[in-house]
């Protein structure tokens, strides 16, 4: 599909979007709009990324010869601490809930905007709050407990500034929390007449998903650090065991609440590769009803297996069975999306746009990352592998792998709607394939050099692992390109792009039936809902492109 194809699509209205309706710095800094919240979300967590980024080039660069010689000890898990806290909280976890969840839950439920305006733009201002807390902990000599906070270290022995980094992870919790009360509310509330639950796209199945986890599990991980800066600064017993305290309690508590985030990141990322896929495969989602019980079956099996995480932490062997047993559970509903994925592509008329790229780049990582969760679910594999770079392997091809893969994805397919202007997609599609082979390159090796034995955390290692972590550093630069190449072609269309139709990829949903950018309402008028999501006919158009007003044959009265 060609930039001139996708340019001349539709003819674009005359009248004022989002990006115009005031252009001074307050009005962006005050605005209730959630589309330019998105956007404001989106400016921060680029910054968080390339921050996280920055620490984790230094790690591996210290990884490049078994001595090291470039940091100290100390410098060291500094680095990859504030890698780890900055990537987890402010990166990953906002990443697509906040930036194109916010742009898109009200467009394709036919809202003209969220719920709670005011408190959308408080949860950001939160989001930076605390952000601003974690970088003073970085300005301020660094944080070295790693990003899980460990107790007792993080509140007896560590002399590094804890309680600032505890501080803004604690209060970016609360954002979680009311953007998540958001979005379930705007759900239940705002929804078009005729969208009924079985009419919603997959992409708000996800988000309604993983905003029921943002309620019920991040009010744990507060609690948990709250406890962590109440022992660390009032010297409370709780976490000590000379006292009386459970230094286990905290990973009890702080796996109940981080288990779950893995599906805040990863529920997003399948609702995004589920809009992507139908539309670039011109087929409906196969198993439309089967997605959606999949993923509230991840959501809610997802609060019964953080003991996983704790095979090795003296915990009850008979305990240990149970949360295996519920680890290979929790991985039949992540399998049914596959297979429903693969099953929508099949006998598809295919095109490999960017968007696609990266959603399939998302299936390969996804699936990879999910086979070697079997093996941490199975106690013998795990207690041999516990605390080496398998596990770090697993994490990066899930969290970065999957999410980032996806959120990539959703950024380009629907970067036409956000900005109504089209990137160079011979570039897109370069940094897509880059992308993937410098994931591939970066960590496959560390599954082999983990169950070889060569554990996290350490920056000197024995020579033998020496050819693992230079293929890790190699890839980590190519990956790194990756990430700034859209940076630069997306950047570069903002000011020279062609301008973008209502709906340059012929896809079905609400969100396309609008103008490019969308008004700073969403609609003219109220959109009524006549069918379900990705009626996509059989000789490849969505329903009704002929008449633009009648995108998925939703009629708008």
């Amino acid at each position: 599909m060609t930039d001139a194809l996708l340019a001349g699509d539709l003819p674009l209205p005359s009248r004022p979007n989002y990006l115009q309706h005031g252009t001074s710095v307050i009005s962006w800094l005050t605005t209730t709009d959630h589309k330019r919240i998105a956007v404001l979300y989106a400016i921060t967590i680029t910054i968080f990324f390339f921050l996280g980024g920055a620490a984790i080039t230094a790690v591996r660069l210290e990884l490049f010869v078994p001595n090291g010689g470039l940091f100290t000890s100390d410098t060291y898990n500094k680095l990859f601490s504030f890698h780890g806290i900055v990537m987890v909280w402010f990166f990953l976890v906002p990443s697509i809930p906040n930036t194109l969840g916010n742009f898109l839950l009200p467009l394709m439920i036919g809202a003209p905007d969220v719920a709670f305006p005011r408190l959308n733009l408080t949860s950001w201002y939160l989001t930076i709050a605390g952000g601003a807390f974690t970088v003073y902990a970085l300005v301020a000599g660094g944080v070295d407990t790693g990003w899980t906070f460990y107790t007792p270290y993080s509140t007896m022995f560590s002399n590094t500034h804890v309680f600032a980094a505890a501080a803004g992870v604690f209060v970016a919790g609360f954002a979680s929390i009311a953007t998540g009360v958001n979005f379930i509310a705007t759900t239940h509330m705002l929804r078009a007449p005729g969208m009924t639950w079985f009419r919603l796209p997959l992409f708000v199945w996800a988000i309604y998903a993983t905003s029921i986890v943002m309620v019920l599990a991040t009010p744990v991980l507060a609690i948990s650090l709250m406890l962590v800066m109440a022992e660390r600064w009032l010297g409370l017993p709780i976490f000590d065991p000379a006292h009386g305290g459970d230094p286990i309690l905290f990973q009890h508590l702080f796996w109940f609440y981080s288990h779950p985030a893995v599906y805040i990141m990863v529920l997003p990322a399948m609702g995004v590769v589920s809009e992507i896929i139908p539309c670039f495969a011109r087929r409906r989602i196969f198993g439309y009803d089967f997605m959606v019980y999949a993923m509230i079956a991840i959501a809610g099996i997802g609060f019964f297996v953080w003991g996983h995480h704790m095979f090795v932490s003296g915990q009850s062997p008979y305990a240990s069975l149970i949360f295996s047993f519920l680890s290979f559970i929790i991985a039949v509903p992540s399998a049914i999306k596959v297979f429903n994925w693969t099953a929508s592509l099949y006998r598809g008329q295919i095109t490999f746009e960017a968007p696609m790229l990266y959603a399939l780049g998302f299936v390969g990582l996804f699936t990879t990352g999910g086979l070697s969760g079997l093996f941490l679910a199975s106690i013998p594999v795990d207690i041999h592998v516990t605390d080496t770079y398998f596990v770090v392997a697993h994490f990066h091809y899930i969290m970065v792998g999957g999410s980032v893969s996806a959120f990539f994805g959703g950024l380009h397919f629907w970067w036409p709607k956000i900005t109504g202007k089209l990137y160079s997609e011979w570039w897109a599609k370069f940094a897509a394939i880059l992308m993937y082979f410098g994931f591939n390159m970066t960590f496959f090796p560390q599954f082999v050099a983990g169950y070889l034995g060569m554990p996290r955390r350490y920056h000197t290692y024995p020579p033998e692992f020496q050819v693992y972590n230079v293929m890790s550093s190699a890839g980590a630069a190519v990956l790194a390109a990756a990430y700034l190449l859209p940076l630069g072609y997306l950047a570069y269309s903002l000011f020279c792009g062609a301008r973008a139709g209502n709906n340059p990829w012929k896809a079905t949903g609400l969100e396309w039936t609008t103008s490019s950018p969308p008004p700073p309402k969403n609609f003219d008028r109220q959109p009524r809902v006549n069918r379900g999501p990705y009626d996509y006919h059989a000789e490849g158009q969505s329903a009704g492109t002929d008449v633009p007003e009648l995108q998925n044959a939703r009629e708008v009265r």
